[in-house]
């Protein structure tokens, strides 16, 4: 029984979820803006919001945290000079959801997930 579980499960095993997790986060900061359903992009805010707050302070725990939670050096990089910088007078909110309208397949709710 999932009594007080507030984690959203997608629909996915926990394997599953986390690879979604982390190639999601990687898309998005490749690209700095993701096309995607509103409940993934619910969800997924807290994860991107979570590293840009690590990538604050430059330092190697900082690296190498994020580093473990993505997998790739040249996007903790970016993290850490390039985007993390923009937002260090700010304490949070470095997303914005922003609504498109539904998907043709399924009627399923999309929006972009974009850096405020």
């Amino acid at each position: 029984m999932r009594h007080r579980s507030t984690k959203k499960i997608l629909g996915r095993g926990k394997a599953h979820r986390r690879s979604l997790t982390r190639n999601f986060v990687r898309s998005f900061f490749t690209y700095e803006k993701v096309r995607t359903t509103e409940t993934k992009a619910k969800v997924m805010k807290s994860e991107i919001e979570k590293l840009i707050t690590i990538g604050k302070t430059d330092s190697l725990k900082a690296r190498r945290d994020i580093i473990k939670k993505i997998g790739s050096n040249t996007l903790a990089t970016k993290i850490i000079k390039d985007i993390s910088p923009r937002y260090k007078d700010r304490k949070g909110g470095y997303t914005r959801i922003m609504k498109i309208g539904t998907r043709s397949g399924d009627s399923a709710p999309e929006v972009y997930l974009t850096l405020v």
